[in-house]
């Protein structure tokens, strides 16, 4: 890699803009595709299944074009990582333009594949494209700028979801017409701050050297594979303990994105998506907002927490922060004054911030500093797999030991966090030194 030149803060602002449309996709995801399948006629025990393209997509493509990326230089598409997260950009674009024009459930289902996929090609590139990009001095503001436009991209997906039924009103097809708005707005964000990152921010050109050591090794498909397995079999035993506690987080957080808005709409408006759609619509706008304010209490506590893990641990932040999730979650289907809801889920905004950073702290010093990506590259495999495991059985759990009761998956998630908070306090580190 070539010199690395200091860049100002609006530069490094610039460069960071692509990751505004990328969260906004994954918010969408998050809070608006499943009320859609809901629209569609989906039952509560299909939805785990219709959800697998997140899981599964994140744990084949990611690895893959990563890999691919490294061994990639090309002038004429913008360099190494530009390529695949312009692709991955466009793909998310037509995707989200397409969705609303759904017109049964497994076309839904077949464009959340797509979209799931043009998501995962963009991100992982767009990671190392920041680490190519910023020297160690600066990474620290490179990744606080994309932690900002994460949350801020979530939080303005969930937002549309209450503000554009009320501009938008009627239904287009078999869908609400403000669907169609939110799904609009968001592939023009997709692919819009992607080309302007893209624009303003070049990449650092390899050197001699790496260009000679691009060409002679081609590219092979199993290379990622080969060194995951690898790291895998001589995989510290912190990141297993780690393991156990990530099996039953991300569990419980595909639990409650599937069945927030069914769980609302229960809970404060006493109506289902068969009995009333108009009012189903009403709660699935409100619970875009509640699920907004947490994004928001997510990055107004996510730094603070890097004091606390200083001064405590970050094993008992992560713990303190799962409790107050689960308490968050096991309080939320009880809820029936619509205001409430904010204060119920705060909790869970506070564990959402922990669960985005914490967790690498109580690992990094126990994973090797040359095998640093590929390790990082495991702990999104941590999280994808309890998700696939959680879409080929939560459905069989809810129809047969919850009744198909969306406010008892949200109490089970709350059940699972806490599991994982104490599995939490069984993990081992080593002390962490972190900087002022």
């Amino acid at each position: 890699m070539g010199i690395k030149i200091k860049l100002s803060f609006w530069q490094i602002i610039n460069m960071n803009v692509g990751f505004l449309g990328i969260q906004y996709s994954f918010g969408l995801q998050q809070s608006a595709v499943n009320p859609i399948y809901d629209f569609l006629g989906a039952s509560p025990d299909q939805l785990p299944l219709l959800n697998l393209a997140g899981p599964l997509t994140g744990l084949l493509i990611q690895p893959i074009i990563g890999a691919l990326s490294d061994k990639t230089w090309s002038p004429k598409f913008g360099g190494r990582r530009k390529p695949f997260f312009l692709i991955g950009a466009l793909v998310c674009s037509v995707a989200l333009f397409l969705f609303p024009f759904s017109s049964s459930l497994w076309m839904a289902a077949g464009l959340l594949w797509i979209l799931d996929a043009g998501n995962n090609t963009a991100m992982e590139p767009y990671r190392a494209f920041i680490a190519d990009k910023l020297d160690v001095s600066q990474q620290p503001v490179g990744f606080q700028a994309q932690s900002f436009f994460t949350g801020f991209g979530q939080t303005l997906a969930n937002i549309s979801l209450f503000i554009f039924p009320m501009i938008f009103i009627g239904t287009t097809g078999k869908l609400p017409t403000w669907v169609y708005a939110s799904f609009f707005l968001g592939a023009v964000c997709s692919i819009a701050s992607v080309l302007w990152s893209s624009h303003t921010t070049k990449e650092i050109p390899p050197t001699e050297e790496e260009l000679q050591k691009i060409r002679e090794e081609p590219l092979n498909i199993s290379t990622p594979f080969i060194d995951i397995f690898n790291a895998v079999k001589h995989m510290p035993k912190v990141m297993w303990q780690l393991a156990l506690v990530y099996l039953f987080q991300w569990y419980a957080l595909f639990c409650y994105w599937q069945n927030s808005s069914k769980s609302v709409a229960l809970s404060v408006w006493h109506t289902t998506p068969q009995k009333d759609m108009k009012l189903y619509s009403e709660a699935v706008g409100w619970t875009g907002l509640v699920n907004g304010w947490y994004n928001i209490v997510t990055f107004l506590c996510a730094f603070s927490l890097v004091y606390f893990a200083k001064k405590y641990s970050a094993k008992f932040v992560h713990f303190t922060c799962l409790m107050l999730a689960a308490i968050g979650f096991l309080i939320f289907p009880h809820v029936e004054n619509k205001y409430l809801l904010f204060p119920a889920i705060t909790g869970f905004g506070i564990g959402w911030a922990s669960m985005m950073g914490i967790p690498y702290l109580m690992v990094v010093n126990d994973i090797p500093k040359e095998r640093y990506g590929v390790y990082m590259g495991i702990i999104n495999m941590m999280i994808v797999i309890p998700m696939f495991i959680q879409t080929i059985t939560f459905g069989y759990i809810l129809k047969h030991f919850l009744n198909n009761d969306p406010r008892l998956a949200i109490t089970f998630a709350g059940v699972l966090l806490i599991i994982g908070a104490v599995c939490t306090l069984f993990i081992k580190t080593k002390k962490v030194e972190l900087s002022e």
